[in-house]
């Protein structure tokens, strides 16, 4: 089992840059995923970024170009570096990870973007 623990969000504003992490503490073997989600007030959670051992880097279409996710899923880490960011982009970004087919959740870090 393992608990993820994000920082690195804050208040910046538009066109400037932000890098989320993400750490695994416990057991980090048998990470299959490691990935970044959204929630901004009043909307769904949505996938932002993800990496899935043995497939292709996914980068949901409204980061692309704009933010870049890397990693290691066996060390349990995940970052996500964001540019150009929008006032849009404001929301919780979430960690997530999957270890043994069960589904694990970080705390959630604010991310805030002023125009």
């Amino acid at each position: 089992q393992v608990q993820l623990v994000e920082s690195g969000g804050g208040l910046v504003q538009a066109g400037d840059s932000l890098r989320l992490s993400c750490k695994a503490t416990g057991t980090t073997e048998c990470i299959s995923a490691m990935a970044w989600y959204r929630q901004a007030p009043g909307k769904d959670r949505e996938l932002v970024a993800r990496i899935l051992d043995h497939s292709p880097v996914y980068i949901s279409n409204f980061a692309k170009g704009r933010f870049t996710i890397s990693g290691d899923n066996g060390e349990g880490t995940s970052y996500l570096q964001m540019s150009s960011l929008k006032p849009e982009d404001t929301a919780v970004y979430y960690c997530y990870g999957k270890q043994s087919g069960v589904d694990y959740w970080g705390q959630g870090t604010q991310v805030t973007v002023s125009s």
